[in-house]
């Protein structure tokens, strides 16, 4: 929680006034056992009303500016709490924005829902709690005890071994807690994975009939949970039985001695009713103290996973924010010796790759699954860095651009493919604010989609739902091609995006992106190979190793990966075509 005290520096009035106004509260609450003594001990041992109602309206006035003071440190407390957990929630989405691929893989994204959302409404509320309590609690006890003192300093013992047991009670349970409640937020990442992985797969799960299987898993997920919730409950629970159980015995104590001290005359019936109520306050005090312990147990785990977050310092970082200057004449894609792992300990996924891309050639990468395909596209726009070697875009080494610089150049069509919720129109704008309604047609068009947009009620106003699962996995395949073409990047790369598209949509758009996109590099990955075979250059992929490079007419004949692939696919004369 310390490490977070920064997203308070701008609520600093806030956490001041607040505690301030919750003080003065607590210090009214002292003086309202004290009233009640007089009420007792000198208005209704004398009979005097006027007494009686002169000291009654001090104890409305009392109630009515704790109230207010209350209210004060509410309103305080609030604005705190939100505005931190605002700032917390912001900067943990700017910085998961700023983490590689790799880190993304290991922190995994589940684990990264549940900590922007449920661990920071747990710090949110904890922040809440000790601008509202952290003061109170304490003072009431210290100025219960010091009250107690002055009014008897013999039976003031007893507040002294009660708080002593309470104290000791808390520390206990604080102790064991802390361990369960980081375990709880781990069971609870389990459970947020399992329901995405359901909610996401859901035809899947329908078509193969494992209802009753993912609903076990499920069941066995929140089981889990529910078993160390209810152990670190049932810890929790010993607090508040302890804590009575103490007050109590103190109190028959005090009432038990201080009937001995009356009747000896060396006190006040006033005073004993002073002494209980100090201790009911302490009591009450002591509640809180324990249901904030709780809270700051768990909210201590839940800063600790954000601050993990936090720390998580990003594997792909900028050397350079300003432009580099390019070398028009060289490669537009050049790699060097290249090797690449996910892992420093593991083998690598790409071994020694060397080859160059000249600018507007359009370039096929063609391998089984698990050959690295999409590791090799993913070194170009720097999502990861290499492991040795160099990656260089025209001329210049990938690190030393600006990932702005880098990204803005490229247009790149994932193997998953990703609408947001809006309209296509919105999808269409995200390389570029400002491109128009031609623009977007045009590309539509390349991208073999302006077919079923046209015919949409509301064209390129179409509503897009989350995930774009309106629309079917072609479509949503030429849609995000659209897009990446609307800017007219100068490199495009399309991530296994013919997948979805039947021979003839393939046939198509191969066909117009060839007459539409003059100038531009495209590097195509695929499995089929009709799709590469008319490429300026094509790349076979073996094992993370370059089985081949060639056009299609050389690789048939000298690549032996190459030409398996073809002829699994196509009859022997249709492949050597």
């Amino acid at each position: 929680m310390f490490k977070l005290r920064r997203f308070l520096k701008d609520y600093k009035k806030e956490c001041i006034i607040g505690p301030l106004c919750k003080l003065l509260e607590a210090i009214l609450e002292l003086f309202v056992p004290l009233v009640m003594a007089n009420i007792i001990d000198v208005g209704i041992s004398s009979r005097d009303a006027g007494y009686v109602w002169a000291m009654g309206g001090l104890l409305v006035l009392l109630a009515a500016l704790g109230w207010s003071s209350a209210m004060f440190t509410q309103y305080f407390a609030s604005r705190a709490s939100q505005g931190a957990g605002t700032k917390i929630r912001r900067a943990l989405f700017e910085h998961i924005n700023t983490l590689s691929h790799a880190e993304l893989d290991r922190l995994g994204t589940p684990s990264l829902i549940t900590r922007i959302t449920n661990d920071t409404n747990q710090v949110q509320q904890s922040i809440a709690m000790m601008i509202r309590l952290l003061t109170r609690a304490p003072f009431i006890i210290v100025g219960s005890l010091v009250m107690a003192i002055t009014i008897n300093l013999k039976l003031s013992l007893i507040f002294f071994g009660a708080a002593v047991l309470i104290a000791l009670t808390l520390y206990l349970v604080m102790t064991r807690s802390v361990p369960i409640f980081s375990a709880m937020q781990k069971k609870l990442d389990k459970i947020g994975l399992i329901a995405r992985e359901n909610l996401s797969g859901n035809r899947v799960i329908r078509a193969f009939s494992k209802q009753m299987t993912e609903c076990a898993r499920v069941d066995g997920a929140t089981e889990d949970l529910a078993k160390t919730s209810i152990r670190v409950s049932c810890l929790s629970a010993l607090l508040s039985p302890v804590t009575y159980a103490v007050t109590d015995v103190a109190i028959i104590l005090i009432v038990w001695l201080g009937a001995v001290e009356v009747n000896a005359g060396a006190m006040k019936t006033g005073d004993i009713v002073a002494l209980v109520s100090y201790m009911t306050q302490i009591l009450l005090a002591m509640v809180v103290v324990a249901n904030l312990v709780i809270l700051m147990t768990r909210s201590s785990a839940c800063a600790k996973r954000i601050n993990e977050v936090f720390e998580t310092e990003p594997g792909v970082k900028e050397k350079n924010h300003g432009e580099v200057e390019v070398d028009e004449s060289a490669p537009k894609i050049q790699f060097e010796h290249v090797s690449f792992n996910y892992n420093s300990d593991g083998d690598d996924e790409l071994s020694d790759i060397s080859f160059e891309v000249k600018r507007g050639s359009t370039v096929g990468i063609i391998g089984g699954t698990g050959s690295g395909k999409s590791t090799l596209v993913n070194l170009i726009p720097r999502f990861y860095d290499v492991s040795s070697g160099c990656v260089r875009v025209d001329g210049v080494d990938v690190r030393d651009y600006s990932f702005k610089q880098l990204r803005k150049q490229m247009g790149i069509v994932p193997q998953q493919s990703v609408l947001f919720s809006g309209s296509i129109r919105d999808n269409m704008k995200w390389q570029d604010k400002d491109a128009s309604d031609e623009q977007i047609i045009n590309a539509l068009k390349t991208a073999q989609a302006y077919e079923f947009v046209s015919k949409l009620p509301q064209r390129l106003d179409a509503h897009v739902e989350q995930g774009g699962k309106n629309f079917s996995g072609g479509q949503r395949q030429r849609l995000c091609i659209a897009r990446a073409i609307v800017s007219a990047p100068k490199l495009l790369i399309l991530d296994d995006s013919f997948s979805a598209l039947d021979l003839a949509t393939d046939a198509s758009l191969r066909k117009a992106l060839k007459e539409n996109t003059q100038g531009m590099t495209v590097i195509i990955v695929t499995q089929r190979s009709t799709t590469v075979k008319n490429a300026d250059l094509i790349l076979v992929m073996g094992d993370g190793e370059l089985a081949g490079k060639g056009t299609h007419g050389e690789l048939f004949e000298t690549c032996e990966t190459y030409r398996e692939i073809c002829l699994s696919q196509q009859s022997g004369t249709e492949a050597a075509k």
